[in-house]
Formats: structure tokens, sequence, C-alpha cells
């Protein structure tokens, strides 16, 4: 049974950079779809990055394009979301999410409830 454990969030200014942890166990990544959401209070959770199972193929959000990178080491396991140029708009809980199979819905890699989740990390960005 794949489990996701993430890590790396925090308290941040804006524009600064965190690095956020997805670490498998249970599995090896190798053949999953990995995306990463958020939900900010009283908001939908919106897609922010997702990469596919080869790291051929990756999406972003609108809202981070060119300011945030996932990358994927399946050597160890793990993939990445390097968020720089931090805003107030990006404080939300973090999520990463696996799936195998790669389908697009709305521009965005397919993730559902049925699908593994980390447990979620918060992101604060505020001076």
């Amino acid at each position: 049974q794949l489990q996701l454990v993430q890590s790396g969030g925090g308290l941040v200014q804006p524009g600064g950079s965190l690095r956020l942890s997805c670490a498998a166990s249970g599995s090896t990544l190798d053949y999953y779809v990995i995306g990463w959401f958020r939900q900010a209070p009283g908001k939908e959770r919106e897609g922010v990055a997702c990469i596919s199972s080869t790291g051929t193929i990756t999406k972003y959000g609108d809202s981070v394009k060119g300011r945030f990178t996932i990358s994927r080491d399946d050597a160890k396991n793990t993939v990445y979301l390097q968020m720089n140029s931090l805003k107030s708009e990006d404080t939300a809980v973090y999520y990463c999410a696996a799936r195998k199979g790669l389908t697009f819905v709305q521009g965005f890699c397919l993730m559902t409830p049925k699908d593994y989740w980390g447990q979620g990390t918060q992101v604060t960005v505020s001076s």
C-alpha cells in the first residue's frame, strides 16, 4: 500500500522560497503520476503542479507558472515542489497525491479522493 509523507512547509516572507517534499513508502513511485494541490481557507482545492511517471510531462496552475517547479527523484522515491517568489496568496495547505495513469481534466492531471494522498502541509507566506 502506497503511503505519502510530506515535509517542508512553514512560514516564509513574501518573495522567499520553500521546497516541499513528498516521500513514498510501501511502493515505488516509478509508475505513478504525482500532483501537488493546495487549498486555502474558504477556497476550492487548486491544482498546483503535476508530473508524469516518466518525468517528461509537467503541468502547472496558471497562478504558479514560472515560480514553482515540480521534480521527481525516483531513486529517492520522492517528489519535490520548489516554490520561489512566494506571495501571500500562495498561503494554503499543500497536498501531494499519486495515481497510476495519466489523465488530464481541464488541462491538469486528474486525481480523485480514491487515489493516494499525503497528509498535507501548511505553507504560510507573510511578513
